[in-house]
């Protein structure tokens, strides 16, 4: 007997494997989780957010707050206008967790949606900053050295190292600086320093270097950061 299959046979055959591999094609699982589709911001609807607030949801204009533009003229409240896109978005994302817990900003960070967060970081990064002033000339010097240079027998880094020799920063990690107001400085680096509830810990950098400065220190560089441009 041929141990050879038949042209029919070998027809037969090479048609059913066919068969076999379109059905393994349609029977794939597709993944689980599908990659997100990035959504883009619209620092147009940032702009809205801003500046109106969404009554329906009972979230105020963050202009109340924070000023025309992001240029707070409050001093306690930071200003915004053109800090990094990509830092007031981890922000926001920051209070609606126990890493950064404040009491006004974590209700209305929670009010948010992740695409208003990124709207109005975008509108935010946009603006133009105005300039703030140094105040304090009996301790410029002070903080002066301390924002360039450090200090080296606390082991403090100098501030210029992250947030650079202007006070522009770096995306994400090292916001910008220059020209903020004191009393919100003297503020952050309070909480980054504290131990307490109100304790900011959303980095663990700003905590070790904070954490080593004394009152005085910490309103000198303040003062100085203030007149950065």
């Amino acid at each position: 007997m041929n141990r050879a299959f038949s042209p029919f046979v070998q027809s037969m055959l090479l048609a059913l494997l066919a068969v076999s591999a379109t059905a393994s094609a349609v029977e794939e699982p597709k993944p689980a989780h599908a990659p997100a589709v990035a959504v883009k911001a619209d620092p147009a609807k940032g702009a809205t957010l801003y500046a109106d607030g969404d009554t329906a949801r009972g979230l105020p204009a963050c202009v109340s707050c924070h000023g025309a533009a992001g240029n707070s003229t409050i001093t306690v409240n930071p200003k915004l206008a053109g800090q990094h896109e990509s830092y007031i978005y981890k922000q926001l994302v920051d209070f609606t967790t126990p890493e950064r817990n404040q009491p006004v900003m974590t209700t209305y960070a929670k009010m948010l949606s992740d695409a208003d967060k990124k709207n109005i970081a975008a509108y935010l990064g946009a603006q133009l900053s105005k300039p703030g002033a140094a105040k304090n000339k009996d301790t410029i010097d002070l903080g002066k050295k301390i924002y360039r240079g450090g200090i080296a027998s606390k082991q403090v880094a100098a501030c210029a190292s992250c947030h650079g020799a202007t006070g522009n920063g770096i995306p994400v990690q090292y916001p910008r600086i220059a020209g903020q107001h004191q009393d919100y400085t003297v503020a952050q680096l309070s909480m980054f320093r504290s131990t307490k509830a109100d304790a900011r810990k959303n980095s663990a950098q700003m905590h070790t270097i904070a954490a080593r400065m004394s009152d005085d220190e910490i309103a000198a560089v303040a003062d100085y950061i203030a007149g950065l441009k």
